[in-house]
């Protein structure tokens, strides 16, 4: 059956591949984009910020509007902050907060009235293997998506009662446009240079290297079709689910030493 989705974040990587994926299967599909852009002929695009709740609350309603409710909300729109913590500037991981998560918590209010008077719809959160992981030189991003963890986590208990799902999304290394788009900032000569230049090839060497994002849209399809979803979908490989199960395993301080081994962190 026809679903009414609002997507976040469609202008590229997996907001991109996924609006296109649902809106062949027959689904109608509102995609938020910040400037105009063309993405495919199906999917009705929303010019929204995550960062100006005004225009979430015009995008929610033009949809409500138009088709009268809101089945899925699939929260995929966010940015990425590379570098050490120490030498963040507050502008900038003050963006990164309030992007992923600020931005996700006002999606979240203008879009569950709608839900909870239609009598139920899904909600999607999209974090990361770095919302189960600190990741190093990523710290920001890594505490933007322990917030959607945690706040996944509340929701799923406080909308139970009307029919409303909360599942999370956690993937592992995807070719896509947001290793060129992270906003990578280090003091040049600084204390931390050398060792975040080493790092940052090892992780953007899986990320270049990593699974083409249509497996992430088709796999969210069949969550967006399934009548008894899980909770939550880790798409990543074998080996990034075994670093997982590692960290639940091992004590924290060998679990740092082997993530740290990767990282290029002596």
């Amino acid at each position: 059956m026809s679903k009414v989705i609002v997507l976040t974040g469609v202008s590229s990587g997996f907001g991109q591949r996924m609006a296109i994926r649902l809106a062949e299967q027959g689904h109608v599909v509102y995609g938020t984009v910040r400037k105009p852009c063309e993405v495919h002929p199906s999917v009705h695009l929303l010019t929204m910020d995550l960062m100006d709740p005004s225009s979430i609350k015009t995008a929610v309603e033009t949809v409500v509007a138009e088709q009268g409710r809101i089945d899925v909300l699939i929260n995929n729109a966010g940015m990425h902050l590379g570098g050490p913590i120490e030498e963040a500037p507050t502008d900038l991981f003050s963006r990164q907060l309030a992007t992923n998560v600020n931005g996700l918590v006002h999606m979240l209010q203008a879009v569950l009235p709608v839900m909870r008077q239609q009598g139920g719809g899904t909600v999607i959160n999209f974090s990361s293997l770095g919302g189960l992981m600190g990741l190093p030189f990523q710290g920001f991003y890594s505490a933007s998506k322990f917030a959607i963890e945690g706040l996944s986590e509340a929701l799923r208990m406080e909308v139970r009662a009307f029919n409303i799902k909360v599942i999370v999304i956690n993937p592992g290394d995807f070719h896509t446009s947001n290793t060129a788009n992270r906003t990578n900032v280090v003091k040049p000569g600084g204390p931390y240079e050398a060792q975040f230049e080493r790092s940052k090839a090892s992780y953007e060497k899986d990320e270049t290297g990593g699974w083409d994002p249509d497996i992430l849209a088709k796999k969210l399809v069949k969550v967006v079709e399934s009548r008894h979803p899980c909770n939550r979908y880790i798409i990543a490989s074998f080996t990034q689910k075994l670093g997982l199960l590692l960290k639940r395993l091992l004590p924290i301080s060998l679990f740092s030493r082997i993530l740290g081994s990767f990282y290029k962190i002596p």
